[in-house]
């Protein structure tokens, strides 16, 4: 596949609650069963729930010496939440990195406590396109929410990571690992986020000329 190169790195970024543990450990499971080698690490933040959440998914033909990506060496960066983004590509990026991101904010406790003021959204974007080779903006959680339920926004952002093409991911790999991984009354709805998030991305790329 044209722009695959291996090892990939890819980081899942978001805050605790949002579930990309879950999409970092299914995305690793297709990767194994096309033939590759995908190892997984974690890194919490303070608080579970709430917290930052990033998840490191390294595919490789061969097993990486390490499960953590290092700083600077970031192929794509998935984020469920924007300025969980934008931290993550300071310190993973690089002028070659693409980055997908949630569009919705999820405020910190010191935000909501009247602490600290969450940056502009807009200057959060511009930033993201900047520091990326190419930007993806998906208003994933509003999706989530039209469906009816804001834990699809992690299964949205698997859709839209389908649709950027930037790797040999299918919707079909993730039919067969749902199947696999998902109780037969989610399985439905899932996909159908999935397929929310091909067609989102379809409508939101942003690229360097």
């Amino acid at each position: 596949m044209s722009g695959f190169k291996l090892p990939y790195n890819l980081i899942i970024a978001g805050v605790g609650g949002q579930g990309n543990v879950l999409i970092s450990q299914l995305i690793a499971r297709v990767f194994i069963r096309k033939g590759f080698t995908a190892v997984v690490g974690e890194t919490y933040g303070v608080s579970q729930r709430g917290g930052s959440v990033m998840s490191h998914v390294r595919i490789s033909r061969e097993r990486v010496s390490a499960p953590i990506i290092p700083k600077g060496h970031g192929d794509l960066i998935l984020g469920l939440e924007p300025m969980e983004s934008l931290r993550i590509l300071r310190d993973f990026g690089n002028p070659g990195i693409f980055t997908l991101t949630n569009t919705r904010p999820v405020e910190p406790i010191d935000v909501i406590s009247g602490n600290l003021a969450y940056p502009d959204l807009p200057a959060i974007m511009r930033a993201i396109e900047t520091l990326s080779n190419q930007a993806w903006f998906v208003p994933a959680s509003k999706l989530a929410l039209e469906m009816g339920n804001s834990l699809f926004t992690n299964m949205i952002m698997v859709g839209a990571l389908i649709g950027a093409g930037k790797l040999p991911l299918t919707e079909q790999n993730f039919v067969d690992i749902l199947h696999q991984y998902m109780p037969d009354k989610t399985f439905e709805d899932n996909l159908a986020a999935i397929r929310k998030g091909i067609a989102a991305i379809e409508k939101t790329s942003v690229e360097k000329r």
